[in-house]
């Protein structure tokens, strides 16, 4: 399996809108819960489809203090690893249109199988690469994340950096701009052996709950083949009073 495609397949954690900020509404010495739901009609994750075209339902629960926040978020959907649940803590402010945030994510799949990889000779000596299930436990670090995001006024920057023991060199990281309604993100994915590629996001929030994303792979340097069609992704998300 490419490092990129292994990436891919272990990080599924689909853009959320989290952060200190918005977490810590309420007085700094005050400890806030909060709760959502959401479902959207497909898994977008980075300008690709992780689902293969099936819906994925989500959820999450926070407990924030001043600009402090934790929290767990759950989706299902993902074809390539199963169920996931996501471990997260950050802190988050902003000052005067400035915004800061800084987290870190552990992205855990309890359905998904640890694998070691091995090539295979069969007795005409020809090589064949083959990989073993070990197991098929959860497991914690299979690909954790510092994001560190920075913005001002509609414009915004994330950066997101793997820490886990196997990071394979990869990163990713976007640029966005807001106004009213509507959103454009350019995401960067980054590859040092296999390459990377580059997609493009534009959104449009109807209302608070309803919103309305295409997404497209505008530049590809893997070396396997990508989906870069055309996606469009309908989303609605409820909070839960706590």
């Amino acid at each position: 399996m490419k490092k990129l495609t292994k990436a891919i397949a272990l990080a599924g954690v689909m853009t959320t809108g989290l952060t200190g900020a918005q977490l810590a509404q309420a007085d700094d010495h005050a400890v806030e819960v909060s709760a959502s739901a959401a479902v959207a009609s497909m898994y977008l994750w980075r300008g690709q489809d992780l689902g293969n075209g099936s819906p994925a339902v989500s959820g999450d629960i926070a407990l924030s203090v001043g600009g402090a926040y934790a929290g767990v978020w759950t989706s299902s959907g993902d074809s390539a690893a199963g169920n996931e649940y996501d471990l997260y803590i950050g802190y988050g402010g902003e000052m005067e249109g400035f915004s800061y945030d800084i987290s870190v994510w552990s992205y855990v799949y309890p359905s998904a199988g640890n694998f070691a990889y091995y090539d295979r000779t069969d007795e005409d000596g020809n090589t064949t690469p083959d990989a073993l299930e070990q197991d098929t436990s959860g497991n914690t670090f299979d690909l954790s994340e510092v994001i560190v995001s920075l913005g001002y006024e509609g414009a915004s920057f994330s950066y997101y950096y793997p820490v886990s023991s196997n990071p394979d060199d990869y990163s990713y990281l976007t640029l966005g701009y807001g106004m009213d309604a509507y959103s454009a993100t350019v995401g960067m994915a980054m590859d040092d052996v296999d390459g990377g590629y580059t997609h493009l996001d534009l959104s449009y929030a109807y209302n608070d709950n309803l919103s309305f994303t295409a997404s497209k792979i505008i530049d590809e340097e893997t070396e396997d083949s990508m989906d870069d069609d055309l996606k469009f992704v309908v989303s609605y998300s409820l909070p839960i009073d706590m």
